[in-house]
């Protein structure tokens, strides 16, 4: 089923329950791929849902289909199951899968969980439940092949023939040191495949390998398998031990979520990146907050512009260009902290001599203020000369020179500021360990926008 359009898949599906065709509507939802039936699923009703989860629960990669699934359908799914429908999507996923499962869900669903778990289960769970969230513990795999450095070619073949079709990714073949159980070395099944038979592992083995440690965040552990283009890591103990690896459709998991969450921060929409499944109170509760920064602002803004009232009264063409001034400096500051952003996430933005970063971008603020300051200098400088020749029905009461400079210098010093606030807030909260992401959305803006209108009204006191 996979290259069919969605569309016509979800409408084929939902025909199908109507005609009540069980036996084609369970061959239909049998042949997809358990993505594509997430894909379709999250479209319908929650009675359409409930009814055909029976069908998707008979599937052979419902494991994997939960896996995929919004934790908001999710938790919809597991609380109305019973215990035998709960064991038999169980017995199809991975401990990793299962330890997510119990930390998503309700804590009464969670037990019941737990007590459909086997011993070896439970303690596999638990295993991946000792290390923090987002850790590459979390998400690495226990399924990998670990052979004896001592081990003959022939020998490895033959163990990789009787155990490989139950590995998930059986490219790599780890190699450990049978005295100290330390891994030593890796082979490329390529490598296992072209050596002669009579040749053993660790003359054939590569050293020089990448690893990870299970308490890495796992955005670093996707950033290092993207840039090496590994097709898993090795993830290794304190005492060098494999203990799991780490599979790049993992790590594309990860990407997802990490860029999605990003997003929503940039936005100032919160990091639940199943915010559009959620009831519209939970949409609400979790958008409020992210607001606050902006409400506050326009409050700061609304203070300041009241504080100048008098001075306004008599310039009152002043408030026609508070929008440009306002705006040309948000947008420069959302573009600049994006990119800084972006660039800390994939580490173009060099650390270590961050205060580069800045002053690139605020001459970049400077060269682009001038040009549209003097492009709105010289409107304002027009405009001015227009209405004192009567031309134009506004009332300008300054010299055009004066106002040209006054609006021209406003906006080259707001961009200035957007540029810098732009790029250090973001670089000062990577510094202190906090997620950069938040300095795109009104935090950033906001700021810009309080500061730009301080400098609008102070310049113009000062040349009007």
């Amino acid at each position: 089923m996979v290259g069919f359009d969605n569309k016509r898949i979800l409408d084929t599906i939902r025909r199908l329950y109507r005609r009540n065709s069980k036996v084609t509507l369970y061959k239909v939802i049998n042949k997809m791929h358990p993505s594509q039936m997430v894909s379709v699923y999250r479209y319908l009703n929650p009675t359409e849902r409930i009814n055909i989860f029976s069908y998707i629960l008979r599937m052979e990669g419902v494991g994997e289909f939960i896996k995929e699934l919004d934790e908001t359908l999710t938790k919809e799914i597991f609380s109305s199951l019973k215990n035998n429908e709960m064991a038999t999507i169980l017995r199809k996923m991975q401990a990793e899968d299962i330890a997510e499962l119990i930390e998503d869900l309700e804590p009464e669903i969670s037990v019941r969980i737990q007590e459909l778990l086997n011993k070896e289960e439970q303690l596999e769970v638990e295993e991946v439940l000792q290390y923090e969230d987002e850790s590459a513990g979390r998400i690495m795999s226990h399924e990998f092949m670990a052979f004896d450095s001592e081990l003959s070619i022939e020998a490895a073949r033959k163990r990789f023939r009787e155990y490989g079709d139950e590995i998930e990714m059986p490219f790599y073949i780890y190699v450990i040191d049978s005295q100290t159980n330390k891994m030593v070395g890796v082979v490329s099944l390529r490598q296992l495949l072209l050596n002669t038979e009579e040749k053993i592992l660790k003359d054939i083995m590569e050293i020089d390998f990448i690893f990870v440690s299970p308490n890495d965040d796992q955005e670093k552990v996707a950033n290092i398998v993207s840039e090496y283009n590994y097709l898993a890591l090795p993830v290794l103990n304190k005492q060098s031990e494999l203990i799991g690896i780490v599979t790049v459709d993992d790590v594309i998991d990860v990407i997802r979520e990490e860029a999605t969450e990003d997003m929503l921060k940039m936005a100032g929409a919160g990091d639940d990146e199943d915010i559009l499944l959620k009831p519209v109170i939970e949409n609400a509760k979790t958008r409020f907050p992210w607001l606050m920064p902006s409400w506050i602002g326009g409050l700061c803004a609304m203070a300041i512009i009241s504080y100048f009232e008098s001075f306004m009264q008599e310039q009152l063409i002043l408030a026609a260009f508070i929008p440009i001034i306002i705006g040309m400096g948000g947008n420069i500051g959302t573009q600049t902290s994006t990119m800084i952003v972006r660039g800390i996430s994939t580490g173009h933005v060099n650390m270590m001599a961050f205060y580069k970063v800045i002053f690139k971008e605020i001459k970049v603020g400077a060269i682009l203020g001038l040009i549209y300051g003097g492009l709105l200098g010289l409107m304002g400088a027009t405009l001015a000369n227009l209405s004192h020749a009567a031309i134009i029905p506004i009332v300008i009461n300054a010299v055009p020179v004066q106002f040209g400079l006054t609006v021209g210098l406003s906006i080259f010093c707001s961009m200035l500021i957007g540029c810098a606030v732009a790029s250090f807030i973001p670089i000062m909260l990577y510094k202190l360990k906090l997620d950069p992401a938040i300095a795109t959305g009104p935090f950033v803006t906001t700021s810009i926008d309080i500061l730009g209108v301080i400098s609008y009204f102070l310049i113009a006191s000062i040349i009007l």
